[in-house]
């Protein structure tokens, strides 16, 4: 992830968690109302953003280039070959 990426969940992140605890929140219900709401603040102000800057935030040079589990294979081949 790059910055943008990492501010914008951690706006999601953070938005849940206040309007969680502030309401109270008890429960998968609430905490599930809790979250929609905390996720579509980061995905308003994400969305306004790339409107203003005419770019995308998430870009296709974010992912990974190896697959995690091919990585753990190649792992496992190197300490079962030592």
């Amino acid at each position: 992830m790059d910055d943008l990426e990492l501010i914008f969940t951690m706006l999601g992140e953070a938005s849940t968690t206040r309007i969680a605890r502030n309401k109270d929140a008890q429960g998968f219900v609430e905490n599930k109302v809790a979250a929609n709401k905390g996720g579509k603040i980061a995905g308003d102000a994400r969305k306004n953003l790339e409107l203003e800057s005419g770019e995308s935030v998430s870009t296709k040079n974010n992912y990974l280039d190896v697959l995690e589990s091919v990585k753990r294979k190649r792992l496992n081949y190197k300490d079962n070959k030592k």
